[in-house]
C-alpha cells in the first residue's frame, strides 16, 4: 500500500504584546473573512521562518519589529500549516495595513481575545497567549 504524501506550509507569525495587550489583524481573505489571526503568513522559498516573522510582521502592520523568542509550533492536522509564534517587539514604523488583505489591526486584552474564540482563525492564538504566560 503505497503512502499519500502532503504538501504542507510553513508559517510564521508575530506576537506582539504591549501594556498587556496583543495585537491581531482581521483577515479579508474570502475563506477566513472577519476571522482574527497573528500577523502571519507562509515562509518563502529562500528566507529562513525567522526572517519570514519579522516581514510579516512588518507587511500586515507597518511595524518594524524584533523578535524575542519563539513561543511554539503548531499543527491541527497533517493536511494543515505547520506554525511557528514568536514573541515579537515593535522597534518602528507605524500602523499602516494593506487594505487588500487585511480589514483591520486592533490591540485586544487577552480576557477579550478569550471570549472571541469563534471570531479567531485558528486556536494558535490562545496557544501562543498561553506560551507567553508561562514565560
Amino acid at each position: 500500500m503505497e503512502k499519500e504524501l502532503v504538501k504542507i506550509y510553513i508559517v510564521a507569525g508575530v506576537v506582539i504584546k504591549q501594556d498587556n495587550k496583543y495585537l491581531l489583524v482581521q483577515e479579508s481573505m474570502p475563506s477566513q473573512y472577519g476571522l482574527w489571526n497573528w500577523p502571519a503568513g507562509r515562509v518563502d522559498v529562500g528566507e529562513t521562518i525567522e526572517e519570514a516573522a519579522v516581514r510579516e510582521g512588518k507587511e500586515e502592520t507597518g511595524y518594524d519589529v524584533e523578535l524575542v523568542r519563539k513561543l511554539g509550533i503548531w499543527q491541527g492536522n497533517t493536511k494543515e500549516a505547520v506554525k511557528h509564534a514568536f514573541e515579537a517587539k515593535i522597534i518602528g514604523g507605524e500602523l499602516n495595513f494593506p487594505k487588500d488583505e487585511i480589514l483591520d489591526v486592533r490591540w485586544f486584552r487577552k480576557e477579550e481575545i478569550y471570549s472571541m474564540k469563534d471570531k479567531l482563525r485558528t486556536s494558535w492564538i490562545i496557544g501562543a497567549i498561553e506560551a507567553l504566560d508561562k514565560l
